[in-house]
């Protein structure tokens, strides 16, 4: 059978549970070859057994976002290893507590601008050469509605999600001229991640779509392409 992604390397970041582990796995069965990150190592071997179990590679590449150094250690050693990188997915974010403006946590609110906002910048900044290398290097970024359209008790993760798109849409701009990089900001809605059971615990997780339905639209939004920015919610 053919996999449209062969000879493609993508790397995954937040890949040791819910869409990002979902879609570290649809791109792996899709003929690439997957460098998972995330903190639990433990977790990242789990998707690594799966991804092999399945005919598929990958490489577990663990690393801390919120480390100083994690993000340049991390793509010295992939840019040690490979000349290019066909995709990064940034999955991995923080959640803070739901709660009012005026009873933000100052360490969950500075952990969430942290993972989801400069160690996003810092992904940009230290993967931009290999991704220019590619023949058509793609950021996919996961946001949230919240980013867009404030709602009370959802400031802390909104106002950082806000900025996570601002920065890629940005990126965005700044590449569309002088490279074949194209960017997608993508909001995956409601989905049955650990990270919604948290905001929701009251929510029957079976009413919402599983992780494999996001993953799946991100593998095809890679391999039928898109021009320019892009941006979509994947519905049900």
């Amino acid at each position: 059978m053919a996999k449209p992604m062969e000879d493609r390397l993508v790397l995954v970041t937040g890949a040791s549970k819910g869409i990002g582990a979902a879609t570290a796995k649809a791109f792996a069965n899709a003929g690439a070859h997957v460098i998972i990150t995330g903190r639990d190592v433990r977790a990242l071997e789990t998707v690594e057994d799966a991804i092999h179990a399945e005919g598929g590679n990958s490489t577990i590449a663990p690393v801390d976002l919120a480390e100083a150094d994690g993000i340049a250690r991390l793509a010295t050693a992939i840019s040690g290893r490979w000349d290019k990188l066909d995709a990064l997915v940034l999955s991995a974010a923080y959640l803070p507590a739901l709660t009012p403006v005026t009873q933000i946590d100052g360490k969950q609110f500075s952990q969430a601008m942290t993972v989801n906002v400069l160690a996003t910048q810092a992904l940009l900044a230290n993967f931009d050469p290999l991704l220019k290398r590619a023949d058509a290097g793609r950021v996919l970024g996961l946001t949230s509605s919240v980013g867009a359209a404030p709602r009370a008790y959802w400031s802390a993760y909104g106002a950082s999600k806000a900025a996570f798109d601002n920065l890629l849409e940005s990126y965005a701009a700044e590449v569309e001229k002088i490279s074949k990089v194209r960017v997608a900001v993508i909001d995956p809605g409601a989905t049955r991640t650990a990270m919604r059971a948290k905001a929701y615990p009251g929510e029957d997780p079976q009413t919402v779509k599983p992780p494999e339905t996001v993953a799946n639209r991100l593998v095809e939004l890679v391999v039928n392409d898109f021009e320019g920015f892009h941006r979509e919610r994947v519905e049900d």
